[in-house]
């Protein structure tokens, strides 16, 4: 069964060509031009990828995404802009995207980039990190969070965590590597294994998604620690705490 992918850009030529590499990739794409019509769509429908651009008629595509994340659909997206410009790129980010593309790219560059999010994604395909994890094949415990790799599952405290594919991916290394320091540089390599080079506040905006999904206060983080100077360490916990 072709996975389904939703196409949304208001600029017909970029549509087409998309739509045609994807599919020639074997992927069902369904398109939208407009923001509203998108989201209607991502919110009725079920797909496994949506890529959206940022500059979009009647809602630009970081409303869609906010949104999208606020009603707990946690499809991946491939965010798409003309700009070259860092806020952007980390502000879509924060919003809940999975990774960002800057216009003009090629479509192989795109159906690349759209295979590893699909990849990293799928409950079984957590390629890198789930290999790693493969010695802890039922379940990484340390202090209330219980990791269950194989189900791609986070508990915190008894309850279900939502973690969007990234996320889930980076705490997963992180468990792997309780106690060592891993630099902002080793973490992008692991978990954003391509093009995102040098860029470590995407490791940022990610780590303080995590700690608000798990830290009792994320001014005095107990998981996650920062190591200034270096990077990030996950540790177990006292138990008072």
């Amino acid at each position: 069964m072709s996975q389904r992918l939703l196409v949304v850009d208001d600029e017909q030529s970029i549509v087409t060509l998309l739509q045609f590499n994807l599919e020639k990739s074997g992927y069902e794409v369904v398109t939208a031009m407009d923001g509203k019509a998108g989201l209607e769509l991502a919110r009725t429908q079920s797909f496994d990828l949506i890529v959206l651009d940022l500059m979009l008629p009647e809602i630009d595509g970081l409303d869609v995404c906010k949104q999208l994340r606020q009603s707990k659909i946690l499809t991946p997206i491939l965010m798409l802009t003309a700009k070259d410009d860092e806020f952007d790129k980390v502000l879509g980010l924060e919003l809940g995207a999975d990774d960002y593309m800057t216009k003009p790219f090629s479509p192989r560059e795109v159906v690349a980039r759209v295979r590893a999010i699909l990849r990293r994604s799928g409950q079984q395909n957590v390629v890198s990190v789930q290999e790693e994890a493969e010695e802890f094949a039922q379940l990484i415990k340390f202090g209330e969070v219980e990791i269950y790799p194989e189900n791609y599952e986070v508990y915190y405290r008894k309850k279900a965590l939502e973690l969007t594919p990234k996320e889930f991916e980076l705490f997963l290394y992180l468990a792997n590597n309780k106690g060592r320091v891993l630099t902002r540089d080793q973490l992008l390599n692991a978990v954003w294994n391509y093009e995102f080079v040098g860029d470590t506040r995407i490791v940022d905006v990610h780590i303080s998604h995590l700690r608000e999904k798990i830290e009792p206060n994320t001014k005095k983080p107990v998981y996650i620690k920062t190591i200034r100077g270096l990077g990030y360490k996950l540790e177990e916990p006292q138990l008072n705490v």
